[in-house]
């Protein structure tokens, strides 16, 4: 049963009054993401955009973007650092209740947020929104299953740890953003890259559906052209 959105806005709100500025796993797959991006790019939206980053880098390669996200403090701290990107525009909103445009967007992404969502039923509401040849990109956090995954994991380990170091200069963030952090996975619940897979297979024909190191996965579907 997924978590009430006012426990995970209350989650992110807090962890947007701790936000240090600084790298996270997500921004480790921005440029993987990118490459799928349509050119032209007129019109773009990210589904929780958090701080932006992401939305930034749509913003340097698209006409216009909006970026919306649950949380008040998130939109907040996103316009902030956003002043300068003219073209991007940030909204608060709960994506299952925001009304999406038919066929407008000729890029989507949402960067670990479905989760948090019932992905059937935000695939389809994405894929309608999305115009005829526009491109859907995903990136979202799994559950383990296997012995695979689970070797995995155990790789994904040593791997953050060195980053961090690289991009922060510390191996763990600060006693107080952990806590936050660790306060929001109580609510976390992820499905399996098989189970994403099967979901893809009736509302996405052709998604391309890739596991990467991180405990990351990619989802990236172009929408058919009709004649």
């Amino acid at each position: 049963m997924k978590v009430p959105p006012a426990i995970i806005q209350a989650d992110f709100d807090r962890i947007a009054r701790l936000a240090e500025g600084g790298w996270d796993h997500n921004r480790t797959h921005h440029d993987f993401l990118l490459k799928h991006l349509p050119s032209p790019c007129r019109e773009a939206l990210e589904i929780g955009c958090g701080a932006g980053a992401f939305s930034r880098r749509l913003a340097r390669r698209s006409t216009q973007v909006l970026a919306i996200d649950l949380s008040p403090q998130m939109v907040g701290l996103a316009r902030e650092r956003s002043q300068a990107c003219a073209n991007l525009a940030f909204q608060v909103a709960d994506a299952m209740s925001y009304e999406l445009p038919a066929e407008h967007f000729d890029c989507i992404a949402s960067l670990a947020t479905l989760h948090h969502l019932p992905l059937a039923e935000m695939l389809s509401k994405l894929q309608r929104a999305l115009k005829p040849g526009g491109v859907l990109m995903i990136l979202d956090l799994y559950q383990a299953h296997g012995l695979t995954d689970r070797l995995a994991n155990l790789i994904a380990f040593p791997v953050s740890l060195g980053l961090r170091l690289i991009h922060t200069g510390r191996l763990r963030p600060s006693r107080e953003v952990r806590a936050a952090w660790d306060e929001h996975a109580r609510h976390d619940v992820y499905l399996t890259v098989r189970e994403v897979k099967q979901i893809c297979a009736s509302l996405l024909p052709g998604a391309e559906v890739r596991q990467h190191l991180l405990w990351r996965y990619t989802l990236v579907w172009k929408k058919p052209i009709t004649p």
